[in-house]
């Protein structure tokens, strides 16, 4: 008999043992090295002591263990108790598997990409199936028991992943439900503080992530939720509003206390003195609080009656404790008016007690316009020079013509705006008009001598004494037909002509050169001509005319200077 045909005898002779197969035997003998175990067969196997490390046994113990051969080279029966407990823990995660239950399993290490699991066999926990959200170390969760769904089996390669995530997803979304169904708006629950953003904060309800917005936070000003909770925090908030729809929780912490705006009127009323702390700066004001959750704003108009702030940080700091006064109070929009100023007295109350319409001041220039100077009558007080009061005789087109900043110079207080805080002043008041007395200075037939002012295509400007003008029409300068002033007269140049025209209401002098040497009666007939001139077209008002003027001289310049310019 061969020994094939002896194997396949003994085979048929123990049909219930195959190869690959569990069976149960009992323990005959323990070895330093091997336990000795009884299959039922014509001989016993021996297993390594290792194996039986994690249980007590005893000679008579029954032990299920992996047939891997009936005969090796040596004729012995090969046994494994480790292989039979993987074999059985193997298939019993294939059949948790397609059940789509759960395993419970012990992390034993840290691998590339996440953690090695003992369930029984050796599986793998990806980085990312380990929580919600990723943890940073993973060797927090060595030793750690946990339940896992096992989410691939592959049967060939015995490769096994699992998921903790996806249990603690399962796990969140019934206890959503389950918070959802019996919560009520009003309700006060503690949470955890999960995360923390610039609008808000997302509060962990027991799965349910809820969102603390950071106007719901408190009644105060905060720049920044973290300024009141940490992440991990448990804080109790109240629930706002439940959309059980999108399972959105909307939370208060504010809420939790009493509004402070509540008898706000009461406790501030309009005109009273309060005490606050600066807690922020902007361009156009402060925000003072004068008690928690409460802010009143100071506009920076109401920081002084005369200084000229331009920006509140000039003047105020960040938690500076200042006094203001209440000016108004809106309750609905939770807005309080508050003013500094008004603790002084308002220098504009008195100001016309202490410049009355009529009395002389004296101030220095402190700033330039195209309409005015401002004169610096006191600290923060200013009146104005309109460029039309600067003289009674010359067109003055800007105030830098006769002014500069610094100059210190006198006025005469011409009018008072305490409304709108402001006061109006005259150089030229400090004299007489001389036109209100022109007609006993200037008589028709004098004859008078000046220098050639402006040029205008209708005739030519010339300053008499005390700067006053006079005009000669274009068909006053000579007897012959003039096509231009220019032909004639040049700025600059000293000139003699006879006085024809007086008009004290419209403030014109009408001169004319060529009547220099006329007798009375040729005067006589000039004037009548000259008056017959369209006073709205060819004779115009002094004031008027000069907008005219082409040319213009400057004191100390000649009429060569003005030549030389044009050449």
């Amino acid at each position: 008999m061969t020994a094939e045909q002896l194997t396949a005898l003994i085979a048929e002779s123990f049909p219930q043992l195959q190869e690959g197969s569990i069976v149960k035997g009992r323990i005959l003998d323990v070895k330093p090295q091997v336990v000795l175990v009884d299959i039922g067969y014509k001989s016993e196997g021996a297993i390594p002591v290792s194996e039986f490390e994690d249980e007590e046994y005893d000679v008579g113990d029954e032990v299920e263990v992996l047939l891997e051969r009936l005969e090796n080279d040596e004729g012995v029966v090969v046994l494994s108790k480790e292989k039979a407990a993987h074999k059985q823990n193997w298939d019993k995660i294939v059949g948790v598997y397609k059940d789509g239950g759960l395993v419970k399993g012990k992390i034993k290490s840290v691998v590339k990409g996440g953690l090695m699991v003992n369930v029984g066999v050796e599986a793998f926990l990806p980085g990312s199936q380990i929580d919600i959200i990723p943890p940073k170390d993973l060797n927090e969760y060595l030793g750690k028991v946990y339940e896992f769904k096992i989410v691939k089996v592959n049967d060939d390669r015995k490769n096994i992943v699992l998921s903790r995530r996806e249990v603690i997803e399962a796990e969140r979304a019934e206890q959503r439900a389950q918070f959802l169904e019996s919560v009520r708006i009003g309700d006060r629950v503690e949470g955890l503080v999960k995360n923390i953003t610039d609008f808000g904060v997302f509060v962990d309800l027991s799965g349910m992530d809820g969102l603390l917005h950071i106007t719901d936070m408190s009644w105060g000003r905060i720049n920044h939720p973290s300024e009141m909770v940490a992440i991990g925090q448990m804080v109790e908030v109240q629930i706002l509003d439940v959309n059980k729809e999108k399972e959105r929780v909307s939370l208060g912490l504010k809420q939790m206390q009493p509004n402070p705006w509540e008898n706000i009127e009461g406790r501030y009323p309009v005109g009273s003195t309060v005490a606050g702390k600066i807690t922020k700066l902007v361009a156009y004001g402060a925000f003072v609080e004068i008690e928690d959750g409460v802010e009143g704003l100071i506009h920076v108009s109401e920081l002084s009656w005369t200084k000229r702030i331009s920006r509140p940080s000039d003047v105020l700091s960040l938690g500076q404790e200042v006094q203001a006064v209440v000016l108004g109070i809106s309750k609905e929009e939770q807005k309080i008016s508050l003013g500094v100023r008004q603790l002084d007295a308002n220098p504009w109350d008195d100001i016309d007690v202490r410049y009355p319409v009529g009395q002389t001041v004296k101030g220095k220039v402190r700033n330039l316009t195209a309409y005015g100077a401002f004169v610096e009558l006191e600290d923060g007080i200013d009146g104005m020079v309109h460029v039309s009061d600067l003289s009674w005789t010359r067109k003055i087109n800007h105030p830098s013509e006769v002014l500069k900043k610094g100059d210190e110079v006198e006025a005469v207080v011409i009018e008072i705006d305490k409304p709108n805080q402001r006061i109006s002043l005259g150089v030229k008041q400090l004299d007489n008009d001389p036109w209100s007395i022109i007609d006993e200075r200037f008589k028709i037939g004098d004859l008078v001598k000046g220098q050639v002012a402006k040029i205008a295509s209708f005739g030519a400007f010339i300053q008499l004494e005390d700067d006053i003008d006079g005009l000669v029409h274009i068909s006053q300068l000579s007897e012959d037909h003039v096509e231009k002033v220019k032909d004639v007269v040049n700025v600059g140049d000293e000139v003699e002509a006879r006085v024809i025209k007086v008009d004290k209401v419209e403030r014109r002098i009408g001169l004319s050169i060529k009547a220099a040497e006329y007798s009375e009666e040729q005067l006589k007939r000039e004037t009548q001509a000259f008056e017959s001139l369209r006073p709205s077209g060819d004779l115009v008002g002094l004031e008027q005319a000069f907008k005219f003027a082409t040319e213009e001289w400057t004191p100390g310049e000649t009429g060569d200077d003005k030549e030389d310019q044009e050449s």
